[in-house]
């Protein structure tokens, strides 16, 4: 971990620039000391936003961790084509540990949360009107950084190295261990407490409230508290203000927030990553021609009104099926969709046998009802994660889904070695600390 914080100390001299109004720096700009570039609550504002930029980046929500996610849990459902070798060695299953795409999700990762982690170091600098909201987002974003770091990267109980204060003096050691999988989530779940108490209802978008909400939902469900993932999921929709779209189209490729969107990354001609597209999309809206492509027997599973099965179209360079999730290359990424939230209330109120805000019927037709899809007259488990498959595939969560519920990917048991990322030899050899995940061979 010695090296993992290195670009941190070039956002500094850029940001002591910044917010400047007409007074003379005299301190020469190669030579700015960390602790100027830190001296105001303007740029621990600056730095909030680099914190934005560097999760939303293409290594990371930019949507190289959808991808990879999504790559690691297809198995009938799509398939790489694509001849980049780090995405189809996770595709394959088989991931060595210089593979690029894995180091890099986990550099992007750190170097977000070490800005996050500077962010409430010195909040204190903030003025007391914005101080509130400037923790609650650094709360989230690191929060978010970590859950998904844990859950790619942990096996068993050891999970990723845990920090939370930040780091501006390179020369010191830096090497940590690995904390307890649990450690890291519940250290996950503590900032999104924090962020969902700190945050406004309404945040523009940047992160308010109920995004920190639907992400603790999301933590909940995978962790099994199911009565805790319903009643986030819930306050969500109940108290929000966000709706699902009229059509299922709609939700996707925006240039600006829907109404379903409560969190998501923004994009512009100018600013912000969108890499699904590079590699969902046919060339003609700037994707690569389809690098997935999607399986038949996955379009098989959609009933003949669903609209969700007709989103899709064929590649004018290699004849495959594309989601049409991915067609604008400058649209938001969604990070968070309502339509996730009515389907933990329906999975976590059938676990626990209860009916809170709706029945599991009721929420899973309210979704099926937005695609024109046949009502169901019942609900199983089975039928839930059905659902969550064709309304959220492409979106990363397979793997998760898979995971989280304890079954097969292909020929894999969910706990098996190959289904946790390698911790990338880069970090191995910067920090003598570190244990390598089972099943990698360590150079």
């Amino acid at each position: 971990m010695k090296k993992i914080f290195n670009s941190i100390f070039g956002l500094f001299i850029i940001l002591a620039f910044s917010g400047c109004d007409d007074k003379l720096d005299i301190e020469p700009r190669q030579s700015i000391s960390v602790s100027t570039a830190i001296s105001t609550g303007e740029n621990v504002k600056n730095i909030l936003i680099g914190v934005y930029n560097e999760t939303g980046q293409s290594a990371s929500y930019g949507g190289y961790f959808q991808l990879l996610s999504d790559l690691y849990g297809f198995t009938t459902e799509a398939t790489w084509g694509g001849t980049f070798q780090a995405p189809r060695q996770v595709f394959n299953k088989e991931i060595f540990i210089d593979n690029g795409f894995v180091r890099d999700l986990w550099l992007n990762a750190y170097e977000a949360i070490n800005q996050a982690n500077l962010v409430l170091d010195y909040s204190d600098l903030v003025e007391e009107e914005d101080r509130d909201r400037v923790m609650g987002e650094a709360y989230f974003l690191r929060a978010l950084n970590y859950f998904d770091l844990n859950r790619l990267y942990s096996n068993g109980d050891m999970g990723v190295p845990l920090t939370l204060t930040g780091i501006i003096d390179y020369s010191q050691n830096l090497e940590i261990p690995r904390a307890s999988t649990s450690e890291v989530y519940n250290q996950v779940i503590s900032d999104l407490e924090m962020a969902y108490e700190l945050l406004p209802e309404d945040n523009g978008f940047f992160a308010d409230k109920y995004a920190a909400q639907g992400l603790l939902a999301r933590v909940h469900l995978q962790l099994g508290n199911y009565a805790q993932a319903r009643d986030a999921a819930d306050d969500v929709i109940q108290n929000s203000g966000h709706s699902l779209t009229a059509s299922y189209e709609a939700a996707f490729n925006n240039d600006v927030n829907s109404s379903e969107d409560v969190f998501a990354f923004q994009v512009t001609t100018q600013d912000g990553s969108n890499v699904l597209v590079t590699h969902y999309a046919d060339q003609s809206v700037g994707g690569r021609g389809g690098d997935v492509t999607v399986n038949p027997s996955y379009l098989a599973r959609f009933g003949e009104d669903d609209a969700r099965g007709s989103f899709f179209y064929t590649s004018a360079q290699n004849e495959g099926t594309l989601t049409g999730k991915y067609t604008n290359q400058f649209g938001n990424i969604s990070l968070i969709r309502l339509a996730e939230m009515y389907l933990i209330r329906a999975e976590a109120n059938l676990r626990e046998g209860t009916t809170v805000g709706a029945t599991p019927l009721e929420d899973i037709n309210k979704i099926r009802n937005r695609a024109g899809a046949e009502a169901l007259s019942s609900v199983s488990i089975e039928d839930v994660l059905n659902e969550r498959d064709l309304e959220l595939m492409f979106e990363g969560f397979l793997i998760f889904d898979y995971k989280r519920t304890g079954r097969n990917v292909g020929d894999l048991p969910a706990n098996s070695n190959k289904l946790s990322f390698p911790i990338p030899q880069r970090e191995l050899d910067a920090n003598s600390l570190l244990e390598q995940n089972p099943g990698y061979e360590t150079t």
